[in-house]
C-alpha cells in the first residue's frame, strides 16, 4: 500500500494544477454580480450562462454585515460542537449543541479524509477514492464537516434562506413553483478539511424520459471566507450535459489521477454565492491549506421532478413526495421570508408564488419556528 503523502507534500504537489485550474477559469469567466432585467428578473443572459457551463459564481450578492453574522453563528456551531460522532460534549466539556433535534446536524470526519470516495454511501455516487494526505500528529481524531439544519439552528440562516435575490434566481431556474431540496454548512478546516470525490448529485432521474440537464435541480453556496483553489469546489463545465458520467473511466483515462484535466476551481471572496447545476461533475479536495473554507450549502428543485419521486440520498426510499409532503416542506420558504421581513423591513421581499395568500399563516415567531421549523430537514426533498 503506498504511503500518504504528508499535508504538506500533498499541498506542494497540487500547486501546478491549481494554477493551471485557475487559467482555465479565467477564459470561461462566468461570473459577476447578480443582474436583473427590467421585469425583475434574472437577467437572461446570466440564465443562458449558468444553462451552457453548468454553473455561475454572483460576486457580492451576500454583504458584508450579513456575511459578519453568519460567521458569528458558524463559529458558536463550530465551538459547540461534540468532540466527536459518538460523543455528547462539547471540547470545553459542556453539552454540546444540537442534541434536541430529532437528526444529529454535525457530521464528521478524519482529518484530510475522504469519507465518501469508493463506498456505497449516498447511493455510491462517489466511486473514486480522493488522495488522503496525512494529517499532523497534533491533528485531533475527528473534525466537524458538515453542519446540516441551517434554518432551525441560527436566525441568519433561516433569514439567509429567504433572500430575495437568491430566490429570484431560483424562480428563473425551476420556475415559480420552485420547491427545496435541502441544505447542509461545509465546513473546511486549514490544514485539516475532508475532500469530497468527483461525483454528480442527481440519482433518481438519470433514466428518465423526460430527461433533461436540469431535472436534478441546482445548489448554492454562500461562502463566508474567501474560497481558494486550495479549497474550494472544482467543477467540469459543461459536464451536466452529458448524462451520467463514468467517474471511473474518467480517472483510468487519467493515469489514475483524480486531477482531472478540464476541471476549474471556483474560487470566491466572503459573500460571493456560487450555484451549481446537480448534474455537473465536482469535488472538492483534501484542505492541506492554512484557510478554512465555510460554504452554507442549499439547493432547490423543479416541482416537477419531485412530485411522484421517491426519496433518495439521506432519505427513505419508501418516502414517495406527494403533495402534502412538498406543502410541508416548502413551508420553510414562507417562514424564511417573513423572518428576513421583520430583520430588513426596507429590503423588497419575495413573493413565493405556491404561498401567496398564506403569508399570515407563515409569520416568524416562537410559535412557527416549532410548528415549522425545527426538524424541517426530516421531510428534504432529495432525488
Amino acid at each position: 500500500m503506498a504511503v500518504p503523502p504528508t499535508a504538506a507534500q500533498h499541498s506542494a504537489s497540487m500547486q501546478t494544477y491549481f494554477r493551471e485550474g485557475e487559467q482555465r477559469a479565467q477564459q470561461i469567466g462566468n461570473r459577476g454580480p447578480v443582474k436583473l432585467g427590467s421585469d425583475g428578473k434574472l437577467h437572461p443572459d446570466i440564465l443562458e450562462a449558468f444553462l451552457v457551463h453548468g454553473f455561475y459564481v454572483f460576486e457580492g450578492l451576500v454583504n458584508e454585515d450579513e456575511i459578519a453574522l453568519l460567521r458569528t453563528e458558524i463559529e458558536r456551531l463550530i465551538d459547540r460542537a461534540p468532540v466527536g460522532k459518538d460523543a455528547s460534549a462539547d471540547a470545553k466539556g459542556r453539552p454540546a449543541y444540537g442534541q434536541e433535534f430529532a437528526q444529529p446536524i454535525y457530521s464528521f470526519v478524519k482529518p484530510l479524509s475522504d469519507p465518501w470516495g469508493g463506498t456505497e454511501l449516498l447511493s455510491g455516487r462517489h466511486p473514486v477514492q480522493m488522495t488522503q494526505p496525512a494529517p499532523d500528529a497534533s491533528a485531533p481524531d475527528e473534525v466537524v464537516h458538515l453542519i446540516g439544519g441551517m434554518c432551525q439552528t441560527t436566525d441568519p440562516g433561516l433569514r439567509l434562506y429567504g433572500h430575495p435575490l437568491l430566490l429570484t434566481i431560483a424562480e428563473a431556474i425551476n420556475g415559480d413553483d420552485f420547491v427545496p431540496f435541502n441544505d447542509a454548512t461545509f465546513v473546511k478546516l486549514p490544514g485539516l478539511g475532508g475532500s469530497v470525490a468527483w461525483h454528480q448529485d442527481g440519482v433518481t432521474h438519470w433514466d428518465s424520459p423526460d430527461w433533461d440537464p436540469g431535472i436534478h435541480g441546482f445548489n448554492f453556496q454562500v461562502q463566508l471566507y474567501p474560497a481558494t483553489s486550495a479549497n474550494c469546489l472544482w467543477v467540469i463545465p459543461g459536464s451536466h450535459k452529458e448524462g451520467r458520467a463514468d467517474i471511473k473511466a474518467l480517472v483510468a483515462s487519467n493515469d489514475g489521477s483524480e486531477l482531472l484535466p478540464t476541471a476549474i476551481p471556483l474560487t470566491c471572496n466572503a459573500g460571493d454565492v456560487t450555484i451549481a447545476n446537480r448534474q455537473i461533475l465536482h469535488c472538492s479536495f483534501a484542505n492541506t491549506s492554512p484557510n478554512i473554507r465555510v460554504a452554507m450549502t442549499f439547493g432547490f428543485h423543479r416541482r416537477s421532478s419531485v412530485l411522484g419521486a421517491s426519496g433518495a440520498l439521506t432519505q427513505k426510499a419508501a418516502d414517495v413526495y406527494d403533495e402534502k409532503r412538498v406543502f410541508e416542506r416548502s413551508r420553510v420558504i414562507a417562514v424564511a421570508i417573513d423572518a428576513r421581513a421583520q430583520h430588513y423591513p426596507d429590503e423588497p421581499r419575495y413573493i413565493y408564488q405556491p404561498f401567496a395568500g398564506l403569508e399570515d399563516e407563515f409569520r416568524w415567531s416562537q410559535e412557527t419556528y416549532e410548528r415549522v421549523i425545527k426538524d424541517y430537514n426530516l421531510q428534504d426533498l432529495s432525488i
